[in-house]
C-alpha cells in the first residue's frame, strides 16, 4: 500500500524473497506481484496469498473474512513496533493551531483510512469539532498536494507516506507539520482463510532478514511486529464521509 514509482523495484525484489521462502516452505505463490487488482478487490479474494489493508477496513469488514498474519514495522520515532501515527499538514504561512482549521478545507486520501480519515477526525473530536468541509483525493501525496496548492487547508497524512512525499515530492517544501494523532497498529499483513499463515510469516521474516540494505532503505523496514487482531479491533471508528450532519463535500 506504500507503493509508489520510486520503490516499486524494491517491493519487487522483496516480493521474490517472500515468493521463494514460500516455496521452500510448500506453499505455492505467484512470480510476482499482481498490480493489475484494485487493492480493496485483492483483500477479498479466496487465493490472497499475501495482502496489505489499512486499519479500518480490517476492523469494520475484513476481520472475520481474512486471517492476520503480521505487521510490517516501518521503524517511526516515538512510535511503538508496528504502530504509526498521522501528521497534521499545513502550508507554511498558516496558522499552527488545529482548532483554527474547524470549518476549514480538510482533504483526506479515502473514507475507508485510518490514517487519512479516521484518526484525524477522532482528534478533532476531541477538540470539540469535525472536519466537516472535506474532499477527496485518492491518495495521502494527493492529500498533500492539494493543501499545497491551496485546494484544501489542512490534510491528515501516514507518517510513512509522508516520509516518502519528503523524500520525493517538491509540494513538501510548501507545507509544515502542526500535529499528530495517537499512534495505532499499522497496516497489517492479512492471507486468505485457509492460507497457513505461520507458513506465511516464517516466509516474510526470513525475506525482510535476506532483504538488501539499500531496499530495507528504501522501504523503511524496520522488522516484523506481532499486533493481535483485538488491538485493531479496539479502535474506534467515527462516521465516515457525508454520514454525520452539516458535512460539506468538496469535488
Amino acid at each position: 500500500m506504500y507503493e509508489r514509482p520510486e520503490n516499486a523495484g524494491a517491493h519487487d525484489r522483496f516480493w521474490m524473497l517472500i515468493r521463494d521462502a514460500l516455496r521452500a516452505r510448500g506453499v505455492a505463490a505467484p512470480d510476482g506481484l499482481d498490480r493489475s487488482v484494485a487493492i480493496q478487490d485483492g483483500w477479498e479474494r479466496p487465493d490472497l496469498v499475501l495482502g496489505q489493508t489499512c486499519g479500518l477496513p480490517l476492523r469494520a469488514r475484513l476481520h472475520d473474512r481474512v486471517q492476520l498474519v503480521a505487521t510490517l514495522d516501518y521503524g517511526l520515532p516515538d512510535t511503538p513496533p508496528g504502530h504509526y501515527r498521522s501528521l497534521f499538514v499545513v502550508r507554511r504561512d498558516d496558522t499552527d493551531a488545529l482548532e483554527n482549521y474547524a470549518g476549514r478545507r480538510f482533504a483526506y486520501n479515502q473514507g475507508c483510512s485510518h490514517s487519512g480519515w479516521a484518526a484525524p477526525q477522532s482528534m478533532a473530536g476531541r477538540l470539540g469539532f469535525r472536519f466537516a468541509m472535506h474532499r477527496a483525493t485518492g491518495s495521502h501525496r494527493h492529500s498533500a498536494m492539494a493543501v499545497a496548492g491551496g485546494a484544501a487547508d489542512i490534510a491528515a497524512i501516514d507518517a510513512i507516506s509522508w516520509r516518502a512525499i519528503r523524500r520525493h515530492d517538491p509540494a513538501a517544501r510548501a507545507l509544515k507539520v502542526i500535529g499528530r494523532t495517537d499512534a495505532a497498529p499499522g497496516l497489517a499483513l492479512i492471507a486468505a482463510r485457509g492460507m497457513p499463515v505461520g507458513e506465511i510469516l516464517c516466509a516474510v521474516e526470513s525475506a525482510l532478514a535476506d532483504l538488501g540494505q539499500d531496499d530495507r532503505r528504501i522501504l523503511g523496514l524496520a522488522g516484523v511486529a506481532a499486533i493481535p487482531l483485538a488491538a485493531y479491533l479496539a479502535i474506534a471508528t467515527p462516521p465516515g464521509p457525508g454520514q454525520a450532519q452539516g458535512d460539506i463535500a468538496e469535488t
